[in-house]
Protein backbone atom coordinates (compact mmCIF):
# COMPACT_ATOMS: atom_id res chain seq x y z
CA UNK A 1 0.00 0.00 0.00
CA UNK A 2 1.37 3.65 -0.61
CA UNK A 3 1.56 5.22 2.26
CA UNK A 4 2.79 8.85 2.76
CA UNK A 5 6.41 9.88 4.84
CA UNK A 6 7.02 12.96 6.02
CA UNK A 7 9.18 15.39 3.92
CA UNK A 8 11.78 16.84 6.82
CA UNK A 9 11.62 20.97 6.75
CA UNK A 10 14.60 22.96 6.97
CA UNK A 11 16.16 22.32 11.03
CA UNK A 12 18.45 25.34 10.57
CA UNK A 13 15.91 27.32 11.45
CA UNK A 14 14.03 27.10 14.91
CA UNK A 15 10.84 26.72 14.82
CA UNK A 16 10.41 28.69 17.92
CA UNK A 17 11.89 31.69 16.12
CA UNK A 18 10.05 31.22 12.95
CA UNK A 19 6.62 29.47 14.31
CA UNK A 20 6.67 26.65 11.97
CA UNK A 21 6.02 23.15 12.99
CA UNK A 22 9.26 21.11 13.59
CA UNK A 23 9.00 17.84 11.40
CA UNK A 24 7.92 14.93 13.73
CA UNK A 25 8.59 17.18 16.95
CA UNK A 26 6.15 18.12 19.40
CA UNK A 27 6.02 22.06 19.35
CA UNK A 28 3.14 21.78 21.43
CA UNK A 29 1.80 19.28 23.44
CA UNK A 30 -1.73 17.18 21.86
CA UNK A 31 -4.42 18.72 23.39
CA UNK A 32 -6.50 15.74 25.06
CA UNK A 33 -9.52 14.20 23.73
CA UNK A 34 -12.25 16.09 22.77
CA UNK A 35 -15.93 15.39 24.22
CA UNK A 36 -19.23 16.17 23.68
CA UNK A 37 -19.84 19.64 21.52
CA UNK A 38 -16.51 19.96 21.28
CA UNK A 39 -15.17 16.30 19.40
CA UNK A 40 -17.73 18.02 16.66
CA UNK A 41 -16.81 21.45 16.68
CA UNK A 42 -13.78 22.39 14.29
CA UNK A 43 -10.28 21.46 14.69
CA UNK A 44 -8.38 24.41 15.56
CA UNK A 45 -5.43 23.21 16.62
CA UNK A 46 -3.60 24.48 13.54
CA UNK A 47 -4.28 27.89 15.01
CA UNK A 48 -2.15 27.26 17.83
CA UNK A 49 0.77 27.72 15.46
CA UNK A 50 2.05 31.27 15.17
CA UNK A 51 3.42 30.59 11.44
CA UNK A 52 -0.17 28.92 10.12
CA UNK A 53 -2.11 31.13 12.07
CA UNK A 54 -0.42 34.28 10.23
CA UNK A 55 -1.28 32.73 6.57
CA UNK A 56 -4.61 31.82 7.52
CA UNK A 57 -5.39 35.32 9.45
CA UNK A 58 -4.43 36.70 5.29
CA UNK A 59 -6.61 34.44 4.32
CA UNK A 60 -9.57 35.02 6.10
CA UNK A 61 -9.68 38.92 5.45
CA UNK A 62 -8.51 38.58 1.54
CA UNK A 63 -11.60 35.94 1.26
CA UNK A 64 -13.55 39.06 1.87
CA UNK A 65 -12.31 41.91 0.44
CA UNK A 66 -11.85 39.55 -3.01
CA UNK A 67 -15.46 39.01 -3.38
CA UNK A 68 -15.91 42.80 -3.33
CA UNK A 69 -13.81 42.90 -6.46
CA UNK A 70 -15.42 39.94 -7.72
CA UNK A 71 -18.77 41.51 -7.36
CA UNK A 72 -17.74 44.89 -8.72
CA UNK A 73 -15.93 44.02 -11.84
CA UNK A 74 -18.73 42.84 -13.68
CA UNK A 75 -21.11 45.48 -11.98
CA UNK A 76 -18.94 47.75 -13.32
CA UNK A 77 -18.97 46.19 -16.80
CA UNK A 78 -22.56 45.78 -17.15
CA UNK A 79 -23.10 48.97 -16.23
CA UNK A 80 -20.92 50.21 -19.02
CA UNK A 81 -22.05 48.52 -21.44
CA UNK A 82 -25.94 47.06 -20.63
CA UNK A 83 -25.19 43.45 -21.92
CA UNK A 84 -24.33 40.48 -20.04
CA UNK A 85 -22.60 38.59 -22.83
CA UNK A 86 -19.31 41.52 -22.17
CA UNK A 87 -19.88 40.22 -18.40
CA UNK A 88 -18.89 36.65 -19.92
CA UNK A 89 -16.37 37.55 -21.89
CA UNK A 90 -14.48 39.49 -19.42
CA UNK A 91 -14.49 36.16 -17.21
CA UNK A 92 -12.63 34.28 -20.16
CA UNK A 93 -10.10 37.31 -20.44
CA UNK A 94 -9.27 36.00 -17.05
CA UNK A 95 -9.65 32.51 -17.41
CA UNK A 96 -6.24 31.68 -19.60
CA UNK A 97 -3.93 34.22 -17.60
CA UNK A 98 -5.32 32.34 -14.37
CA UNK A 99 -4.69 28.71 -15.91
CA UNK A 100 -1.45 29.82 -17.14
CA UNK A 101 0.32 31.57 -14.18
CA UNK A 102 -1.19 28.70 -11.60
CA UNK A 103 0.66 25.62 -13.67
CA UNK A 104 4.02 27.74 -13.70
CA UNK A 105 3.51 29.63 -10.28
CA UNK A 106 3.74 25.95 -9.14
CA UNK A 107 7.12 25.41 -10.42
CA UNK A 108 8.52 28.93 -9.47
CA UNK A 109 7.23 28.00 -5.75
CA UNK A 110 9.21 24.72 -6.14
CA UNK A 111 12.25 26.97 -6.90
CA UNK A 112 12.19 30.06 -4.49
CA UNK A 113 11.17 31.01 -0.99
CA UNK A 114 7.73 30.53 -1.01
CA UNK A 115 6.90 33.64 1.62
CA UNK A 116 8.94 35.82 -0.82
CA UNK A 117 6.62 34.35 -3.63
CA UNK A 118 3.62 35.32 -1.75
CA UNK A 119 5.09 38.49 -0.99
CA UNK A 120 5.39 39.98 -4.68
CA UNK A 121 2.32 38.18 -5.56
CA UNK A 122 -0.09 39.72 -2.78
CA UNK A 123 1.47 43.25 -3.55
CA UNK A 124 0.76 42.62 -6.96
CA UNK A 125 -2.53 41.66 -6.67
CA UNK A 126 -3.00 44.83 -3.94
CA UNK A 127 -1.62 47.25 -6.45
CA UNK A 128 -3.94 45.88 -9.16
CA UNK A 129 -6.96 46.69 -6.95
CA UNK A 130 -6.03 50.05 -6.43
CA UNK A 131 -5.85 50.56 -10.48
CA UNK A 132 -8.95 49.04 -10.46
CA UNK A 133 -9.86 51.49 -7.77
CA UNK A 134 -8.23 54.72 -10.00
CA UNK A 135 -9.49 54.09 -13.30
CA UNK A 136 -13.45 53.41 -11.62
CA UNK A 137 -12.47 57.33 -9.82
CA UNK A 138 -11.57 58.76 -12.88
CA UNK A 139 -14.89 57.93 -14.93
CA UNK A 140 -12.71 56.26 -17.48
CA UNK A 141 -15.61 53.50 -18.33
CA UNK A 142 -13.29 51.07 -20.71
CA UNK A 143 -14.17 48.20 -21.09
CA UNK A 144 -10.69 46.92 -22.58
CA UNK A 145 -8.63 48.76 -19.35
CA UNK A 146 -11.05 46.30 -17.24
CA UNK A 147 -10.26 43.14 -18.95
CA UNK A 148 -6.82 43.82 -19.02
CA UNK A 149 -6.46 44.81 -15.23
CA UNK A 150 -8.63 41.33 -14.64
CA UNK A 151 -6.30 39.34 -16.53
CA UNK A 152 -3.55 40.94 -14.57
CA UNK A 153 -4.87 40.12 -11.00
CA UNK A 154 -5.55 36.40 -12.67
CA UNK A 155 -2.52 35.86 -13.33
CA UNK A 156 -0.86 37.28 -9.83
CA UNK A 157 -3.53 35.12 -8.05
CA UNK A 158 -2.30 32.11 -10.53
CA UNK A 159 1.29 32.89 -9.35
CA UNK A 160 0.15 33.53 -5.16
CA UNK A 161 -2.41 29.99 -4.89
CA UNK A 162 0.36 27.15 -5.56
CA UNK A 163 2.53 29.05 -3.32
CA UNK A 164 0.33 29.55 -0.28
CA UNK A 165 -1.47 26.33 -0.43
CA UNK A 166 2.23 24.48 -0.63
CA UNK A 167 3.25 26.23 2.43
CA UNK A 168 0.95 24.95 4.48
CA UNK A 169 2.96 21.20 5.39
CA UNK A 170 5.93 23.32 6.19
CA UNK A 171 3.99 25.46 8.55
CA UNK A 172 1.79 22.17 10.66
CA UNK A 173 2.91 18.57 11.32
CA UNK A 174 1.21 16.10 8.50
CA UNK A 175 -1.66 14.98 11.27
CA UNK A 176 -3.03 18.34 11.31
CA UNK A 177 -3.22 18.72 7.90
CA UNK A 178 -7.09 18.10 6.86
CA UNK A 179 -7.46 20.46 10.22
CA UNK A 180 -5.81 22.90 8.62
CA UNK A 181 -7.23 22.80 4.88
CA UNK A 182 -10.81 22.83 6.67
CA UNK A 183 -10.12 26.22 8.47
CA UNK A 184 -8.46 27.35 5.47
CA UNK A 185 -11.63 26.38 3.41
CA UNK A 186 -14.20 27.60 5.82
CA UNK A 187 -12.85 31.27 5.52
CA UNK A 188 -13.39 31.16 1.59
CA UNK A 189 -16.18 29.53 1.53
CA UNK A 190 -17.38 32.05 4.00
CA UNK A 191 -16.26 35.46 2.25
CA UNK A 192 -17.70 33.45 -1.44
CA UNK A 193 -21.11 34.06 0.86
CA UNK A 194 -20.60 37.17 2.99
CA UNK A 195 -18.61 38.88 0.62
CA UNK A 196 -20.65 39.27 -2.16
CA UNK A 197 -24.11 40.69 0.32
CA UNK A 198 -21.40 43.15 0.86
CA UNK A 199 -20.93 44.24 -1.66
CA UNK A 200 -24.58 44.45 -2.71
CA UNK A 201 -25.22 45.88 0.67
CA UNK A 202 -22.44 48.71 0.42
CA UNK A 203 -22.96 49.30 -3.63
CA UNK A 204 -25.66 51.55 -2.76
CA UNK A 205 -24.30 53.26 0.49
CA UNK A 206 -20.80 54.25 -0.66
CA UNK A 207 -20.25 53.58 -4.81
CA UNK A 208 -18.79 51.26 -6.93
CA UNK A 209 -14.99 52.56 -6.86
CA UNK A 210 -14.67 52.25 -2.96
CA UNK A 211 -15.08 48.25 -3.08
CA UNK A 212 -11.87 48.47 -5.00
CA UNK A 213 -9.92 50.71 -2.48
CA UNK A 214 -11.61 48.42 0.88
CA UNK A 215 -10.35 45.37 -1.27
CA UNK A 216 -6.85 47.16 -1.67
CA UNK A 217 -6.48 48.00 1.99
CA UNK A 218 -7.09 44.42 3.41
CA UNK A 219 -4.64 42.77 0.82
CA UNK A 220 -2.08 45.52 2.97
CA UNK A 221 -3.53 43.25 6.51
CA UNK A 222 -2.57 40.27 4.35
CA UNK A 223 1.14 41.70 3.07
CA UNK A 224 1.65 42.76 6.59
CA UNK A 225 0.63 39.06 7.81
CA UNK A 226 2.58 37.23 5.22
CA UNK A 227 5.65 39.43 5.58
CA UNK A 228 5.74 37.87 9.56
CA UNK A 229 5.98 34.37 8.08
CA UNK A 230 9.21 32.67 8.58
CA UNK A 231 11.30 32.08 5.65
CA UNK A 232 9.92 29.25 3.30
CA UNK A 233 13.45 28.62 0.88
CA UNK A 234 13.54 25.41 -1.28
CA UNK A 235 14.63 22.00 0.16
CA UNK A 236 18.16 21.03 -0.07
CA UNK A 237 17.23 18.81 -3.25
CA UNK A 238 15.49 21.56 -5.13
CA UNK A 239 17.45 24.72 -4.32
CA UNK A 240 18.87 25.03 -7.91
CA UNK A 241 16.02 24.19 -9.33
CA UNK A 242 15.14 26.24 -12.40
CA UNK A 243 10.97 27.05 -12.89
CA UNK A 244 10.75 26.57 -16.39
CA UNK A 245 8.90 24.45 -19.13
CA UNK A 246 10.61 21.49 -18.44
CA UNK A 247 9.58 21.76 -14.91
CA UNK A 248 6.01 22.25 -15.51
CA UNK A 249 5.91 19.05 -17.24
CA UNK A 250 7.78 17.56 -14.62
CA UNK A 251 4.33 17.76 -12.38
CA UNK A 252 2.28 16.44 -14.71
CA UNK A 253 4.56 13.55 -14.91
CA UNK A 254 4.84 13.18 -11.27
CA UNK A 255 1.34 13.12 -10.86
CA UNK A 256 1.14 10.41 -13.82
CA UNK A 257 3.84 8.22 -11.63
CA UNK A 258 2.06 8.18 -8.49
CA UNK A 259 -1.60 6.46 -8.74
CA UNK A 260 -3.14 8.10 -5.42
CA UNK A 261 -1.95 11.61 -6.74
CA UNK A 262 -3.58 10.75 -10.15
CA UNK A 263 -6.73 9.26 -8.34
CA UNK A 264 -7.37 12.42 -6.32
CA UNK A 265 -7.70 14.57 -9.30
CA UNK A 266 -9.65 12.20 -10.84
CA UNK A 267 -12.19 12.03 -8.29
CA UNK A 268 -12.54 15.74 -8.28
CA UNK A 269 -12.82 15.90 -12.10
CA UNK A 270 -15.70 13.23 -11.84
CA UNK A 271 -17.04 15.17 -8.83
CA UNK A 272 -17.36 18.68 -10.73
CA UNK A 273 -17.69 17.78 -14.59
CA UNK A 274 -20.19 15.74 -13.94
CA UNK A 275 -22.76 16.74 -11.08
CA UNK A 276 -21.89 21.04 -11.10
CA UNK A 277 -25.16 21.95 -12.35
CA UNK A 278 -24.86 25.64 -11.61
CA UNK A 279 -25.41 26.47 -15.09
CA UNK A 280 -28.72 25.14 -15.00
CA UNK A 281 -29.74 27.54 -11.77
CA UNK A 282 -31.35 30.37 -13.97
CA UNK A 283 -32.94 27.59 -15.62
CA UNK A 284 -34.61 25.58 -12.63
CA UNK A 285 -35.35 28.81 -11.11
CA UNK A 286 -37.57 30.17 -13.88
CA UNK A 287 -39.39 26.76 -14.69
CA UNK A 288 -39.60 24.52 -11.53
CA UNK A 289 -38.98 26.99 -8.82
CA UNK A 290 -40.80 30.10 -10.26
CA UNK A 291 -43.82 29.80 -7.94
CA UNK A 292 -41.62 30.24 -5.68
CA UNK A 293 -40.15 34.14 -6.96
CA UNK A 294 -37.42 33.52 -9.62
CA UNK A 295 -34.69 35.99 -7.91
CA UNK A 296 -35.49 34.40 -4.56
CA UNK A 297 -35.00 30.88 -6.01
CA UNK A 298 -31.97 31.91 -8.09
CA UNK A 299 -30.16 33.80 -4.96
CA UNK A 300 -31.20 30.48 -2.52
CA UNK A 301 -29.78 28.13 -5.49
CA UNK A 302 -26.40 29.67 -5.29
CA UNK A 303 -26.13 30.15 -1.77
CA UNK A 304 -27.16 27.15 -0.59
CA UNK A 305 -23.98 25.08 -1.38
CA UNK A 306 -21.29 27.53 -0.30
CA UNK A 307 -23.49 27.97 3.21
CA UNK A 308 -23.29 24.19 3.51
CA UNK A 309 -19.71 23.74 2.52
CA UNK A 310 -19.49 26.23 6.02
CA UNK A 311 -21.68 24.11 7.84
CA UNK A 312 -19.35 21.45 7.12
CA UNK A 313 -16.03 23.53 7.67
CA UNK A 314 -17.86 24.61 11.21
CA UNK A 315 -18.56 20.96 12.00
CA UNK A 316 -15.40 19.57 10.63
CA UNK A 317 -14.31 17.67 13.95
CA UNK A 318 -16.21 15.35 13.19
CA UNK A 319 -13.79 14.38 10.18
CA UNK A 320 -10.81 16.10 10.24
CA UNK A 321 -9.01 13.53 12.52
CA UNK A 322 -9.68 10.91 10.14
CA UNK A 323 -6.75 9.08 8.65
CA UNK A 324 -7.76 6.46 6.13
CA UNK A 325 -8.04 10.55 3.70
CA UNK A 326 -8.43 8.35 0.30
CA UNK A 327 -11.84 6.49 1.10
CA UNK A 328 -12.78 9.76 2.84
CA UNK A 329 -12.13 11.26 -0.63
CA UNK A 330 -14.30 8.41 -2.17
CA UNK A 331 -17.13 8.38 0.27
CA UNK A 332 -17.73 12.22 0.06
CA UNK A 333 -17.67 12.19 -3.68
CA UNK A 334 -20.40 9.75 -3.68
CA UNK A 335 -22.55 11.86 -1.19
CA UNK A 336 -22.22 14.65 -3.21
CA UNK A 337 -23.54 12.83 -6.18
CA UNK A 338 -26.47 11.39 -4.23
CA UNK A 339 -27.65 14.89 -2.95
CA UNK A 340 -27.00 16.74 -6.57
CA UNK A 341 -29.35 13.91 -7.62
CA UNK A 342 -31.49 14.17 -4.88
CA UNK A 343 -31.64 17.81 -5.86
CA UNK A 344 -32.73 17.59 -9.36
CA UNK A 345 -35.50 15.09 -8.57
CA UNK A 346 -36.80 17.80 -5.70
CA UNK A 347 -39.88 19.59 -6.73
CA UNK A 348 -40.23 21.80 -3.24
CA UNK A 349 -37.49 24.75 -3.13
CA UNK A 350 -36.75 24.43 0.00
CA UNK A 351 -35.75 20.49 -0.32
CA UNK A 352 -33.74 21.40 -2.68
CA UNK A 353 -31.86 24.18 -1.13
CA UNK A 354 -31.07 21.62 1.50
CA UNK A 355 -29.86 18.90 -0.43
CA UNK A 356 -27.83 21.38 -1.91
CA UNK A 357 -26.36 22.45 1.00
CA UNK A 358 -25.47 18.67 1.52
CA UNK A 359 -23.73 18.72 -1.26
CA UNK A 360 -21.80 21.54 0.12
CA UNK A 361 -21.13 19.95 2.96
CA UNK A 362 -19.80 16.76 1.08
CA UNK A 363 -17.79 19.42 -1.19
CA UNK A 364 -15.77 20.60 2.05
CA UNK A 365 -15.11 17.14 3.27
CA UNK A 366 -14.04 15.95 -0.17
CA UNK A 367 -11.61 19.66 -0.60
CA UNK A 368 -10.13 18.82 3.00
CA UNK A 369 -8.96 15.28 2.17
CA UNK A 370 -8.02 15.83 -1.28
CA UNK A 371 -5.38 18.80 -0.12
CA UNK A 372 -4.47 16.39 2.45
CA UNK A 373 -3.64 13.95 0.12
CA UNK A 374 -1.99 16.24 -2.22
CA UNK A 375 0.30 17.72 0.53
CA UNK A 376 1.44 14.47 2.72
CA UNK A 377 2.11 11.99 -0.45
CA UNK A 378 4.11 14.34 -2.26
CA UNK A 379 7.57 15.62 -1.97
CA UNK A 380 8.30 19.18 -1.27
CA UNK A 381 10.48 19.86 -4.01
CA UNK A 382 6.75 19.26 -5.86
CA UNK A 383 4.23 20.34 -3.74
CA UNK A 384 3.92 24.22 -5.58
CA UNK A 385 3.56 22.29 -8.77
CA UNK A 386 1.32 20.24 -7.69
CA UNK A 387 -1.03 22.84 -6.24
CA UNK A 388 -0.95 25.04 -9.45
CA UNK A 389 -2.45 21.31 -11.39
CA UNK A 390 -5.09 21.69 -8.70
CA UNK A 391 -5.62 25.20 -9.13
CA UNK A 392 -6.46 24.72 -12.62
CA UNK A 393 -8.22 21.67 -12.13
CA UNK A 394 -10.52 23.50 -9.54
CA UNK A 395 -11.60 26.46 -11.96
CA UNK A 396 -11.25 24.63 -14.90
CA UNK A 397 -13.70 21.53 -13.73
CA UNK A 398 -17.23 23.90 -13.08
CA UNK A 399 -16.60 25.32 -16.24
CA UNK A 400 -16.14 22.24 -18.38
CA UNK A 401 -19.27 21.24 -16.51
CA UNK A 402 -21.17 24.38 -17.47
CA UNK A 403 -21.08 23.58 -21.15
CA UNK A 404 -21.76 19.59 -20.28
CA UNK A 405 -25.11 20.64 -17.87
CA UNK A 406 -26.22 23.50 -19.86
CA UNK A 407 -26.72 20.96 -22.95
CA UNK A 408 -27.75 18.40 -21.70
CA UNK A 409 -30.24 20.71 -19.98
CA UNK A 410 -31.72 21.62 -23.07
CA UNK A 411 -31.93 18.37 -24.78
CA UNK A 412 -33.74 16.20 -21.68
CA UNK A 413 -34.70 19.35 -19.42
CA UNK A 414 -33.14 20.64 -16.47
CA UNK A 415 -34.35 18.22 -13.50
CA UNK A 416 -33.19 15.38 -16.03
CA UNK A 417 -29.39 16.88 -16.71
CA UNK A 418 -28.71 17.45 -13.02
CA UNK A 419 -30.43 13.85 -11.46
CA UNK A 420 -28.64 12.01 -14.47
CA UNK A 421 -25.31 13.86 -13.31
CA UNK A 422 -25.31 13.02 -10.06
CA UNK A 423 -26.19 9.13 -10.41
CA UNK A 424 -22.89 9.03 -13.12
CA UNK A 425 -21.04 10.58 -10.24
CA UNK A 426 -22.05 7.99 -7.99
CA UNK A 427 -21.39 5.56 -10.57
CA UNK A 428 -17.84 6.78 -11.64
CA UNK A 429 -16.57 7.67 -8.48
CA UNK A 430 -17.06 3.94 -7.44
CA UNK A 431 -15.75 2.05 -10.68
CA UNK A 432 -12.92 4.19 -10.03
CA UNK A 433 -12.72 2.70 -6.59
CA UNK A 434 -13.03 -0.62 -6.96
CA UNK A 435 -10.76 -0.80 -10.66
CA UNK A 436 -8.12 0.91 -8.96
CA UNK A 437 -7.92 0.36 -4.95
CA UNK A 438 -4.56 2.84 -4.44
CA UNK A 439 -6.87 5.52 -3.45
CA UNK A 440 -9.42 3.98 -1.24
CA UNK A 441 -6.20 2.28 0.61
CA UNK A 442 -4.72 5.66 1.07
CA UNK A 443 -3.60 6.03 4.89
CA UNK A 444 -1.26 8.61 6.63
Amino acid sequence: MYRATRMSVDTSQSSTDSGAAAPGGNAEAEPPDRSGWRRWAMDTRPLRRPAYRRLWTSTAVTSVGSQLTAVAVPKQIYDITGSSAWVGYASLAGLLPLVVFALWGGAIADSMDRRRLLLVTNTGIAVTSLLFWAQAVSGLDSVPVLMILLALQQAFFGLNSPARSASIARLVPEDELPAANALGATVMQTGSVAGPMLAGALIPLIGLPELYLIDALALCVTVWAVLRLPALPPLAKAASQRAGLREVVAGFRYIALHKVLLLSFLADIIAMVFGMPRALFPQLAAETYGSYGEGLALGLLFAAVPVGAVLGGLLSGTFSRARRHGLMVIVSVAAWGAAVAGFGLSGSLWLAVAFLAVAGVADMVSMVFRGAILLSAATDEMRGRLQGVFTVVVVGGPRVADVLHGTAGSAFGAPAAVAGGGLLVIVAVLVLAFVTPALRRYTI
